[in-house]
């Protein structure tokens, strides 16, 4: 179990961290650019360094399974963002949005990822702390969407589709039929109308809700407090914008990410699953008691877990990235003609 953290470090942990957000906000709000790639590097190692501070700091606080928890918690969502950046990706195409502009709209759907996933957390430590059971529900579907990302592999959709409420904006709202800076009402032929950005950030921040059923039930696999879940989704979402820049066109590399990640949403499924048959009074498979065989996971191993799947998912990414590059130079000069290597 967790120990307690001192409620002084709790308030002051969390008024730093909105802290931190609101100077992030406000200093994409002043100045919209593209970042350069030494800017992004810098500021992706500050985030990273920020969030080993904290854990460090958890562990001075509370002890060692806090930090322990933060940093399998803060590697399974940051894992699972870089995912989402896919997806990110697809929708900055589909609209069309200016590079300028792209930094402004990664800002806005981080901090509407937080507005949800806070109310997601809440309710979720709500929902567990009267009904354990629901860790075998957790549990199943975690389990499912690793196998879906095995299906699927890394022949995912190419194309970003709009849900439904993103079509109905724009069947209702008058639109512009181009951007105008950041603004998102502008005026056309005489009118005020809406730009192309109030969708984008609608199709952001619904697609970001889509993936909050995914990671939230992942990080409550491996820690049960709401505060430890909730700064760990913090953490792994500043800096994610930066991410975005950094890794651009290298994102179609990372091959074997989805396995990676299927391995860990699988290792925390069956974990969950193993808990609730530990703890769970309404058994019912075993005459309404808990089973006393089923082991308790620890969480260093899940720790090692989660680093093993992403370091060789990500190496066997690289390597394969280099020998397709590779066999692009290797080919020989005349001869039959082939058709050129596309550039990532």
């Amino acid at each position: 179990m967790t120990q307690e953290l001192p409620t002084a470090f709790v308030v002051v942990s969390l008024v730093l961290v909105v802290g931190i957000l609101l100077v992030d906000l406000g200093v994409v709000g002043r100045r919209p650019h593209v970042p350069s790639t030494r800017e992004s590097v810098t500021w992706v190692g500050v985030y990273v360094g920020l969030a080993l501070v904290f854990a460090g700091l958890l562990w001075a606080a509370g002890g060692l399974v806090p930090a322990e928890e933060f940093v399998a918690g803060w590697l399974t969502e940051y894992s699972l963002s870089v995912d989402n950046l896919f997806v990110f990706l697809l929708i900055m195409s589909s609209f069309a949005v200016p590079r300028e502009q792209q930094q402004r709209v990664l800002m806005v759907g981080i901090v509407v990822a937080l507005v949800l996933r806070a109310a997601f957390i809440l309710a979720g430590a709500a929902i567990i702390e009267r009904n354990t059971w629901v860790f075998y529900l957790f549990g199943a579907f975690l389990v499912y969407t690793a196998v879906r990302l095995l299906r699927e592999g890394t022949g995912g959709d190419e194309e970003y589709e709009e849900n439904a409420l993103v079509r109905g904006v724009r069947r209702v709202l008058p639109m512009s039929p181009g951007y105008d800076g950041g603004r998102v009402r502008t005026v056309h032929d005489g009118r005020r109308v809406f730009t192309p950005l109030l969708v984008v950030f609608l199709a952001i921040g619904t697609t970001d809700l889509l993936f909050a059923f995914d990671s939230i039930p992942a990080i409550f696999g491996l820690t049960h407090d709401p505060f430890i879940v909730f700064t760990a989704n913090v953490f792994a979402l500043m800096g994610l914008r930066q991410l975005y820049f950094l890794l651009g066109g290298l994102l179609d590399r990372l091959v074997y990410l989805p396995y990676g990640l299927a391995a860990i949403l699988a290792f925390i499924g069956v974990k969950l699953v193993l808990e609730a048959l530990a703890t769970n009074s309404l058994s019912f498979l075993n005459g309404g008691e808990p089973f006393a065989w089923a082991p308790e996971v620890p969480t260093w191993l899940s720790l090692v877990v989660i680093a093993v799947a992403l370091l060789t998912a990500t190496g066997a990414s690289l390597l394969a990235s280099r020998r397709t590059a590779t066999q692009g130079v290797d080919r020989p000069v005349g001869g039959a003609a082939e058709e050129p290597a596309t550039e990532a």
